[in-house]
């Protein structure tokens, strides 16, 4: 760190390792409004970047008049530097990341990472580290891009027990169940769409499949109920399954589809899920569209709240690693590093998916003959499911309609059971779907 004669902190000094777009937005936001950063906390200079694409690192470094030295493609380079106080880490995924970081703590720099993989899986172990280093670890960038909502809850909401936290946090799936109720498309349809306007990846797996919501909630549970969640445990279940029927029915119902990620703890153990839902219309969730990301949080004082804005790209993520670089050179400065260390001092169970309640949207082909609904509403009262209505909707063909019921809340194992037991029925064709209904008030 660099200082001024009455040993006073004159800048702190930080290096950025990797460059891709959530890097390049981090520098870029510490770079353009490096003044506004100064006047509000203390000087911060980059003092080194580490990409190992050479052209792009000096692309960047012009654009942003940092000099060409500063260009590494090292990162032990920035971590072995004794003057750079602050590493931000910005490669992504686990093996190196985790290397790094390691390295870096152990070197005691504080670290700032967006890094929500390596968070998920092996947060408690970092967190740990920079604890026995005292230096800060901070990650708010590796859930909901720009919202600030880790330090939300593990700060400004730190007084509260939540009983759920439930978010939208995947702008890719979020932008393209807005384009299957707006525009009346189609999964493949909006799908392809995402992908030309940049929201999806060429690979879609892990946004449309709820991978990388996953990791988001597991991260926001292990916060909010101070026991350690990984993405290993959480229910997931993706949207490729939603049809614009399923859309139209909800739509008629009053509802809209959302895939949400969702945590709830009732005093023993933790519920901690990701798949599609069907919320009612007067949610505040409801009306989160296009690629924007909202956590609506449930404290027993704070009641409801809720973090709205832009989940992703790269100002936005750099906007929340901006504000973790200045509070780690505010802590450096003040010497008051690792104020909040891990939280996860609990060891609670997760609630095994057999056993979470709900109510559930099926809707099913069959064929259009006498004995249809008796014979469906045996199977379903045999396995302890309780309908709370059934009705005729779209024909398929001359021979085939579709039946849509809505259960009251029954067990997920139930409902599975009730399902494959409907599959074996003479008169229905197949189960084209089911969803789960969140119908709780706000």
């Amino acid at each position: 760190m660099m200082k001024t004669n009455n040993n006073t902190p004159a800048a702190v000094q930080i290096a950025v390792i990797g460059l891709g777009t959530v890097g390049g937005g981090a520098i870029t936001v510490l770079c353009q409004n490096s003044d506004v950063i100064a006047a509000r906390a203390l000087p911060i200079r980059v003092k080194r970047v580490v990409d190992l694409d050479a052209q792009r690192a000096a692309g960047l470094c012009e654009k942003l008049n940092l000099p060409q030295s500063i260009i590494s493609s090292r990162w032990q380079d920035a971590v072995e530097d004794p003057e750079i106080d602050v590493i931000v880490e910005v490669i992504g995924g686990v093996t190196v990341a985790r290397d790094l970081i390691s390295a870096a703590l152990k070197a005691g720099k504080s670290v700032v990472t967006a890094n929500k993989d390596l968070m998920a899986a092996h947060g408690g172990e970092l967190l740990q580290m920079a604890a026995d280093h005292h230096v800060d670890l901070f990650f708010e960038a590796s859930v909901a891009g720009g919202i600030p909502v880790i330090q939300a809850v593990k700060e400004s909401l730190a007084g509260n027990r939540f009983s759920q936290i439930m978010g939208i946090l995947n702008g890719t799936t979020n932008y393209i169940l807005t384009m299957m109720c707006e525009k009346g498309a189609d999964f493949a349809q909006a799908l392809s769409e995402a992908q030309a306007l940049g929201f999806a990846e060429a690979d879609p797996t892990n946004d449309v499949e709820g991978y990388d919501a996953a990791r988001k909630i597991a991260i926001l549970a292990s916060i909010a109920y101070n026991s350690r969640v990984s993405d290993s445990m959480v229910a997931t279940e993706g949207i490729s399954q939603i049809s614009k029927w399923d859309i139209a029915y909800a739509d008629e119902f009053g509802y809209v589809i959302k895939s949400i990620g969702l945590a709830r703890f009732d005093g023993e153990m933790i519920d901690v899920r990701v798949h599609p839902a069907m919320i009612k219309k007067g949610h505040p969730l409801a009306s989160v569209r296009d690629s924007y990301n909202a956590v609506f949080v449930t404290g027993d004082a704070v009641e409801n709240a809720m973090f709205y804005g832009r989940g992703a790209g790269s100002l936005p993520t750099g906007s929340a690693i901006a504000g973790d670089v200045i509070a780690a050179a505010r802590n450096i400065a003040h010497g008051s590093r690792n104020r909040w260390g891990c939280t996860c001092y609990q060891q609670l169970p997760i609630r095994p998916l057999a056993d979470v309640v709900s109510k559930y949207y099926v809707r099913i082909q069959v064929y259009d003959r006498v004995g249809v609904f008796a014979a469906m509403a045996k199977v379903l009262g045999d396995c302890q499911v309780s309908m709370d209505s059934v009705m005729q909707k779209r024909r398929i063909d001359a021979e085939q309609t579709e039946i849509v019921v809505i259960t009251h809340k029954v067990r997920h194992e139930n409902l599975v059971k009730a399902l494959n037991a409907l599959t074996d029925l003479d008169c229905v064709v197949k189960v084209n779907n089911y969803i789960r209904v969140e119908d709780e008030d706000i």
